[in-house]
């Protein structure tokens, strides 16, 4: 989790949101690409979706 924040912190651009709704939608945003698109090294270089459906399928 600590890691997980600690890169959207670093990664978003969230000081130019005017409003919190364009916060809420850069965030929601970047949690589908980190959690569909994002391959994680310690995950067996799998994206977080596929490493749970790899994990549910075992």
């Amino acid at each position: 989790m600590e890691s997980f924040f600690g890169h959207m912190k670093d990664e978003l651009d969230y000081l130019d949101c005017i409003s919190f709704n364009e916060l809420v939608e850069l965030v929601s945003d970047y949690i589908y690409d980190y959690n569909c698109h994002r391959y994680q090294w310690t995950l067996k270089k799998m994206t977080p979706n596929e490493y749970r459906s790899h994990l549910l399928s075992v």
